[in-house]
């Protein structure tokens, strides 16, 4: 098992979109101008984020997110057998807008119908400079399960779902990752907040409602996940990162890692862990007992939702305090989600992501020595 390209000054990928690449996507939506037009203004916009990465230090650099909307619908309404509908916002009674789970529903046999980010990603390897590795960002395949549950997912495409329907979803991400290691990836990290999810008690108590029992999903994940696993180019190096949820720097859920620590780190055959721990509720450091060896625990230690730049300091203790139940050569640091997991982005400036970044890799250098896992 490889963990490079995983680097130890790394980052979970999406980006605050710049205002020019936001006035064309209205542009284009009003029908002002097409998709050519709009894809042309993303490349420049690619083309100027991929240089920003690599001249803060960063290695392991992305697009953006700069072609999407929303971190997961964008990609998944592009796999056959696949529904989801437009998210809303509230506001909250701290008067919040938050983002509403939007529908994502199995409505047919899941397929890969079309490759769907390969164009993307050709686009990123050709503005990179020989030193970085591009990586893509694809939302994991837990939330074709998670969201809905069993009745979310059509009985007559799926009359049970295990294995037929693990087994299609499986497929169809194997053949994406194949695709995109033949253009030449070799890093994806997967974008789950289902896992994340089950470590705050409403929302064990909702899949609870709906069917699912909290304590075993964790598991069943793991054994979904590795199905991926199993039929991906081999080297493909796989990681995944969980989070909280991350709309205009707000969160959705709370809680430890502790009710999927096993699953997660023990069952689950990837080999980077993208973990948010910048705050409280991500609890302690404890549930990376579990991680095995071989691989590499991202440690989330650096805000993507707030502007105040932590204490390199402060940051270097959190370090030494996870090394005691995890070695540290098997750590690494990053912000502990992106700065625009959609279009919206982050109550951040383009100026706080770039002092972020270039905490997370001083903090690299001084702990490890190196921005490579060896």
């Amino acid at each position: 098992m490889s963990t490079y390209p995983i680097f130890r000054a790394d980052h979970v990928g999406s980006f605050l979109r710049p205002h020019y690449l936001l006035t064309a996507r209205e542009k284009f939506a009003a029908k002002e101008i097409d998709i050519t037009q709009l894809r042309a203004i993303e490349d420049k916009a690619i083309t100027e984020i991929v240089k920003f990465q690599e001249e803060v230090g960063i290695r392991s650099v992305t697009d953006g997110e700069f072609r999407r909307t929303y971190f997961h619908l964008d990609f998944l309404k592009q796999l056959g057998g696949v529904t989801t509908d437009a998210p809303k916002t509230i506001i909250d009674d701290n008067g919040n807008e938050k983002l509403l789970p939007p529908n994502i529903r199995v409505t047919g046999k899941v397929k890969h119908i079309q490759e769907i980010q390969v164009a993307d990603f050709n686009y990123l390897k050709s503005q990179a400079a020989p030193s970085s590795v591009p990586k893509v960002a694809i939302p994991s395949p837990t939330m074709l399960h998670f969201r809905g549950g069993r009745h979310g997912i059509d009985e007559q495409a799926y009359p049970e779902l295990d294995p037929d329907f693990y087994n299609d979803v499986a497929k169809a991400y194997a053949e994406e990752l194949t695709a995109l290691y033949a253009a030449g990836c070799r890093h994806v990290q997967m974008d789950d907040t289902n896992l994340a999810y089950l470590c705050d008690e409403k929302m064990r108590e909702a899949a609870r409602k709906r069917g699912d029992n909290p304590d075993d999903l964790p598991f069943k994940y793991a054994e979904f996940i590795n199905k991926v696993v199993d039929l991906k180019p081999a080297d493909l190096v796989l990681s995944i990162h969980l989070c909280r949820g991350n709309f205009k720097s707000t969160f959705a859920a709370s809680g430890n890692y502790g009710p999927v620590a096993e699953a997660l780190l023990s069952e689950m055959r990837l080999d980077g862990y993208f973990l948010e721990y910048d705050d409280e509720r991500s609890g302690g450091f404890e549930p990376l007992r579990y991680l095995q060896k071989g691989k590499i625990a991202i440690l989330g230690l650096i805000s993507s939702k707030f502007p105040q730049l932590e204490d390199k300091d402060a940051i270097k203790r959190r370090i030494d305090e996870a090394a005691k139940f995890a070695p540290l050569e098997q750590l690494a640091l990053s912000p502990q989600c992106g700065f625009s997991s959609t279009v919206h982005g982050n109550n951040v400036t383009v100026d706080d992501e770039r002092a972020k970044l270039k905490l997370v890799v001083d903090i690299a250098h001084d702990v490890w020595g190196s921005d490579e896992i060896k």
